[in-house]
C-alpha cells in the first residue's frame, strides 16, 4: 500500500512541478556484443577479447541530456580518442548509426537528428514516437531518486542496423552427441559460407524489442535518454536489448541557465527517405561485396 500511496502522491503531482524545470543529466551507454561462436574455432578467447578492447570507445559512451521545459537536446560527450586500432571500417559502420544531436520537444511531438551516413550529412526531421508505457509498482532507488518501472514494446525498423544481430549457430555449446556434432557442423559451414559471399545475409534486425524505464516524478519533466520519454518523470534508466543507459549524475535549474538550441547541420529529410538512403545504400554494398568476390567494395554518395 505503501508504494502505491507513493506513486499516486507523485504522479497527481507532476503537473504541479512540471513549469520551468531545467537542467543536465548524464548517461552512460553500454552495449554488449555476444561473441558466443563469433570468429569460429580458429579465434582464441584472447582474440576476441583483443577486439572487444578495441570496440570499447564504440560500445561505452556517456551522453548529455539538456532539458528545459519541453524542449531538449541529447548529445555525446565529446572526447579525445585513441587510433582506431584497425577498426576503421568498423567504427564507420557503426557511426553511420548513431545519432549527431537530437533535439526533442515533447509537446509539439517534434524530433529533429543530425546523422552522418557514410561521409555525407543529413537532418532528419521526425515525430517522436510515443510509446504505450506500463507503468508497474516496482520501485528501486537511483541514487538519491526513487524511480518507477515501466515497459513498453517498440517497433523497429528494419534497416535501423543498431539492433542487428547475427543469425545463424553462435556456437558449439550444448553439442553434445556424434550426430549432434555432425548437424551443427553442416549447418555452420552453410552459414560461413553465405558470410563469406554476403556479410549482410547473416545479419538480421529484431521487428520488435521491449523496453524498460526507470523514470522519478521528483523530477517533473517528460523527458530522457535518446528518443524516449512522455513518461511522468525524467527517466533516469534505460534497458532495451542489449544496450542500458544509466543515469550517473543530474544537475537541476543550473544557476547559468539553459540555453535549447536546435540542430541545423545537414540535408533535411523525412525519417522515411533516410531511411530509403539506408537501404540503398546497404544493397550497393552488397552488390559490390559480390561482385569483388568477397574483396571489400566501395560506391560513394553522388552529389
Amino acid at each position: 500500500m505503501k508504494n502505491l500511496l507513493f506513486i499516486a502522491i507523485a504522479l497527481a503531482s507532476f503537473t504541479l512541478g512540471a513549469q520551468n524545470v531545467s537542467g543536465k543529466a548524464y548517461y552512460e551507454s553500454k552495449t554488449t556484443v555476444d561473441m558466443d561462436g563469433f570468429g569460429g574455432r580458429e579465434m582464441s578467447e584472447e582474440m576476441k577479447k583483443g577486439i572487444m578492447a578495441r570496440m570499447k570507445s564504440m560500445l561505452e559512451k556517456t551522453l548529455i541530456l539538456s532539458f528545459e521545459g519541453d524542449e531538449s537536446t541529447y548529445k555525446e560527450e565529446e572526447k579525445l580518442e585513441a587510433g582506431a586500432g584497425g577498426m576503421g571500417g568498423m567504427r564507420m559502420m557503426m557511426g553511420s548509426f548513431t545519432p549527431g544531436i537530437q533535439y526533442k520537444n515533447v509537446s509539439s511531438n517534434e524530433l529533429l537528428e543530425e546523422r552522418e551516413f557514410f561521409g555525407k550529412e543529413f537532418l532528419i526531421r521526425d515525430t517522436i514516437a510515443n510509446l504505450d508505457w506500463q507503468i508497474t509498482k516496482e520501485q528501486k532507488m537511483i541514487g538519491e531518486y526513487v524511480a518507477i518501472k515501466a515497459t513498453a514494446i517498440k517497433k523497429i525498423d528494419e534497416n535501423d542496423f543498431s539492433f542487428a544481430r547475427r543469425k545463424g549457430p553462435r556456437g558449439d555449446r550444448g553439442v553434445r552427441s556424434a550426430q549432434e556434432k555432425k548437424e551443427y557442423s553442416v549447418v555452420k559451414a552453410k552459414a560461413d559460407k553465405e558470410l563469406a559471399e554476403d556479410p549482410m545475409s547473416q545479419i538480421e534486425v529484431p521487428k520488435e524489442l521491449t523496453v524498460t524505464a526507470w523514470f522519478t516524478p521528483m523530477i517533473p519533466v517528460k523527458n530522457g535518454p535518446a528518443e524516449y520519454g512522455g513518461l511522468p518523470g525524467l527517466i533516469l534508466e534505460l534497458n532495451i536489448d542489449r544496450q542500458t543507459i544509466l543515469c550517473s549524475k543530474i544537475v537541476v535549474n543550473p544557476a547559468d541557465g539553459m540555453e535549447i538550441k536546435k540542430p541545423s547541420k545537414g540535408k533535411e529529410v523525412s525519417r522515411e527517405d533516410f531511411n530509403k538512403i539506408v537501404k540503398e545504400k546497404t544493397e550497393e554494398m552488397r552488390e559490390n561485396f559480390r561482385g569483388s568476390g568477397g574483396r571489400r567494395g566501395g560506391g560513394r554518395f553522388g552529389g
